[in-house]
């Protein structure tokens, strides 16, 4: 029955039968018959059919909850049977990361093996809503994220930090003297900014209007860190990122991260948990750090690239 109702998360993730056998490791028709005989079990229609998946009936989004919570408490039994029998954590965390708390992610599984060396991780990159997505369909089990923007869902939440913003410029920009410099002197700027489907981004745009600055597309957008930051190498760019991210990336002489005022609010970055009971032991010790981690966090004075 476990094996029946992993296929049916796997398809809701994919919504292809094809794909999602693959996922599962299995051919399509095995796959095909293993949701036919769930329904048969069930003695209800799952999923509506046409020449491929059409969509889950309104029983069949009732069971793939369901489905999730099950699956999720064989995975934590499966874990805690586990770390009973070998008297320590091991298994396999995968956490995914907004790109802008990518740093933050390092700190954390540091921390974390300090404690519990056999963990092994795996580390995806996403946008918050990718990072939703896979939290709820158990394709991760935690997320780093922003807390206070945009709707979460049913999560649990751990908050870490505040994200602060800087100006990324090359050593030879005119503004590279400055100690500080205001959100209404950046429109004029060739800025070159996340694409608008990273929440970042989105976060940028209202700080700017709420500066006062008109709304004018960015001279560059992308969605890597990499590529603004080698766009501002060039000396033609500039550049706004969160002090998490130019601490890491200032490690040259050729860039200054100048601090931005600080307008009323700034965000929240923080862990998210899918919110079920009981928690996995893996999970469980994840959150414990966290919150470890948040206390123990010093943020840092303005910026010197240089």
């Amino acid at each position: 029955m476990i094996d029946k109702l992993e296929f049916l998360i796997a398809l809701s993730r994919e919504r292809h039968f094809g794909h999602a056998a693959e996922t599962c490791g299995v051919t399509q028709p095995t796959f095909s018959a293993a949701i036919k005989q769930l329904e048969e079990t069930l003695g209800l229609l799952l999923v509506q059919r046409g020449a491929r998946f059409q969509s889950f009936t309104p029983e069949g989004e009732r069971v793939l909850e369901w489905a999730k919570r099950i699956v999720n408490d064989a995975q934590a039994m499966r874990q805690e049977v586990r770390a009973i029998k070998q008297g320590r954590l091991t298994g396999q965390l995968r956490i995914a990361v907004i790109p802008t708390a990518l740093a933050m992610a390092s700190v954390l599984t540091t921390a974390f093996r300090a404690e519990h060396p056999d963990v092994r991780f795996v580390i995806r990159s996403s946008t918050s809503i990718e990072l939703l997505t896979w939290i709820d369909t158990l394709q991760v089990d935690a997320g780093i994220t922003y807390l206070d923007n945009e709707k979460l869902g049913h999560v649990r939440t751990i908050p870490l930090y505040r994200e602060q913003y800087r100006l990324l410029v090359a050593s030879d920009n005119p503004l590279a003297a400055r100690t500080q410099v205001s959100w209404a002197e950046l429109g004029e700027l060739p800025l070159c900014l996340l694409s608008p489907d990273m929440q970042n981004r989105r976060i940028i745009d209202a700080l700017l209007r709420q500066a006062g600055v008109p709304e004018k597309a960015p001279m560059l957008e992308s969605n890597s860190h990499i590529v603004l930051f080698t766009h501002v190498l060039s000396g033609q760019w500039v550049s706004i990122l969160p002090s998490i991210l130019t601490d890491t990336l200032c490690a040259t002489s050729a860039l200054r991260a100048i601090p931005i005022e600080e307008p009323a609010a700034l965000p929240i970055i923080g862990l998210v948990l899918p919110s079920r009971d009981p928690m996995p032991p893996l999970t469980a010790a994840l959150a414990a750090k966290t919150a470890s981690v948040a206390k123990s966090l010093n943020h840092r004075g303005p910026d010197n690239c240089g």
